[in-house]
């Protein structure tokens, strides 16, 4: 009997930005709104049902305008979470934050761009990363 397999390409068609910030999602938000002129809004919170009838809960903000989407996520699960990798993305669990910017505004983002986020007092450090090369980069699309 022949046996069919179906593949799927995704398109991560995206910039990510992963940032280190001791500060709270909604204060970030702000400032990110303040500093890029947009406007992040709180959406509701991303929910993963895991295998062992856990929930991984992710904090969501998003700006979306005719010619691109930009969402701030928060890394970590909210609450208290027994797994053992509460993250969003776990290959990168040091970063609190995650940045993802689709569409014209990824133009307009270059080296210049993370000297500007580096200006928001709650950011301590960020790095642009490459979807494709993070084991987890699934939990990205929506």
């Amino acid at each position: 009997m022949k046996t069919l397999s179906l593949d799927v390409e995704y398109d991560y068609n995206f910039d990510l930005y992963g940032m280190v910030s001791s500060g709270k999602d909604y204060k970030l938000a702000w400032s990110l709104n303040k500093l890029l002129g947009l406007h992040l809004t709180k959406q509701q919170d991303l929910i993963y049902n895991l295998f062992d009838k856990e929930q991984l809960v992710i904090s969501n903000y998003e700006h979306s305008s005719e010619h691109s989407v930009v969402r701030l996520f928060c890394n970590r699960a909210l609450g208290t979470s027994t797994l053992k990798k509460p993250y969003l993305l776990p290959d990168i669990k040091e970063y609190d934050y995650l940045l993802q910017i689709t569409g014209a505004l990824q133009e307009l983002c270059t080296q210049d761009f993370i000297t500007n986020l580096l200006r928001i007092p709650l950011v301590q450090y960020i790095k642009k990363f490459d979807p494709l090369t993070l084991k987890f980069k699934e939990n990205l699309l929506f």
